[in-house]
């Protein structure tokens, strides 16, 4: 009775994003007036550290640096679509899980519809009550406006 049902856990990938949106939401919080390269910052992150799947690192690691080479366009992106809201305004959560989300978006091959699930999903675990909504909408209006849509 061998079976290879993966149950309840989560996919590497979902694990990948998990692990890639701690690491962008925990950049909110480092000393602007001592900055570390990004990747410092992944390789002593804790929740990396903790994380025993090489591949999910590697993809975490794949998603963080891209966000941060493209974080100029990503945001203006988000600002495009965000309805009067600035940058600055916006809670880091949801900030975070829309960077994520737009590189996948913008960036990747990855499905559009497959990163906005998984948004909404991160949106669920670590937003309040109205993140999914709003990240809903913004990656909804870009969705719209998108080629790879």
């Amino acid at each position: 009775m061998g079976s290879k049902s993966k149950g309840n856990r989560p996919g590497i990938r979902s694990v990948g994003r998990t692990l890639a949106f701690q690491v962008l939401y925990s950049t909110h919080f480092l000393d602007k007036d001592n900055p570390q390269d990004m990747d410092t910052l992944f390789d002593l992150n804790p929740m990396v550290l903790e994380q025993e799947s090489d591949t999910a690192r590697a993809f975490a690691r794949d998603l963080v640096m891209g966000v941060n080479v493209n974080l100029h366009d990503i945001d203006k992106t988000i600002e495009a679509h965000s309805q009067h809201w600035k940058i600055e305004r916006i809670a880091m959560v949801e900030l975070s899980i829309l960077r994520l989300s737009l590189y996948e978006m913008l960036f990747t091959d990855i499905p559009v519809k497959a990163a906005i699930n998984e948004a909404i999903e991160l949106s669920k675990i670590f937003g309040d009550d109205k993140s999914r909504s709003f990240v809903n909408g913004i990656l909804d209006g870009v969705a719209k406006t998108s080629k790879r849509a």
